[in-house]
């Protein structure tokens, strides 16, 4: 554990001396939110103000933009031979790979801070208690290390940080095809059977059933976005372990 800490604070400093990309992954997110709220909202009705829908679908997005950053820095370290030092200093591969993990659970933290403030200053009014609060705040941070874990294996697999980030992008994919943005009922037919059953979709509305502190239960599934998150953190990490094993194999 003190190892995986030891990495963790490696990887901030590391951002902290990128502030391009660091603004980036806090700024994006914001941005997003207000062409949504501010071009889209007016266009799209669905029975609540916009912003209130919208706030948890970005802060899901927060999550896969921050995951890119743990892919190149992942990837950067096994191209740039940092890993064959920390090896000599008898560091386990675990606690590289976990230091990146958490460094990206508090990256996105600072970043869901960010994008909950600009959401309340625009309107966002959630009607949930501290305990519901909590509740969502914890499975999205669960999402975000799922998501993490596997940005980690996406660095290990490919060779160039370019490529990474570039992999790594196609997972907003899921966000958008989801329910974050407009209601699985809107999206055509034969789309709404993917929006229906992948991660995304029941982890946003967990998020938002929680902060809105939604009167029917069963619009919380709760259980299918635990599960989900559950079982890619499982493969992810299963999957890292394999991929650092064979890229340091001497």
């Amino acid at each position: 554990m003190s190892n995986a800490l030891t990495m963790a604070g490696r990887c901030l400093r590391l951002s902290a001396r990128s502030p391009e990309a660091l603004l980036t992954a806090l700024l994006l997110p914001v941005l997003l939110m207000l062409v949504f709220v501010y071009l889209f909202g007016g266009a799209v009705s669905i029975g609540t103000r916009y912003v209130n829908y919208v706030a948890p679908g970005v802060l899901l997005l927060c999550a896969v933009t921050g995951a890119s950053t743990t892919a190149v820095t992942v990837c950067q370290d096994m191209a740039g031979g940092i890993i064959d030092r920390f090896r000599s200093l008898d560091v386990p591969g675990t606690a590289v790979l976990s230091g990146h993990v958490v460094a990206s659970l508090l990256r996105n933290l600072a970043s869901t801070v960010l994008v909950a403030a600009v959401a309340v200053g625009i309107g966002f009014r959630p009607h949930a208690s501290a305990g519901h609060v909590a509740a969502a705040l914890g499975v999205l941070l669960f999402f975000v290390a799922a998501v993490s874990w596997l940005a980690a294996a996406f660095g290990l697999l490919v060779r160039a940080p370019e490529a990474a980030n570039s992999a790594m992008m196609f997972l907003m994919f899921f966000c958008y095809a989801s329910s974050a943005f407009v209601p699985v009922r809107t999206l055509p037919t034969w789309l709404r059977g993917f929006a229906g059953h992948q991660p995304a979709t029941p982890v946003t509305e967990t998020v938002r059933g929680l902060l809105l502190a939604s009167s029917n239960s069963g619009a919380v599934p709760l259980g299918s976005a635990l599960a989900w998150c559950a079982g890619i953190m499982a493969v992810s990490v299963a999957l890292s372990a394999i991929l650092f094993r064979r890229r340091t194999a001497a």
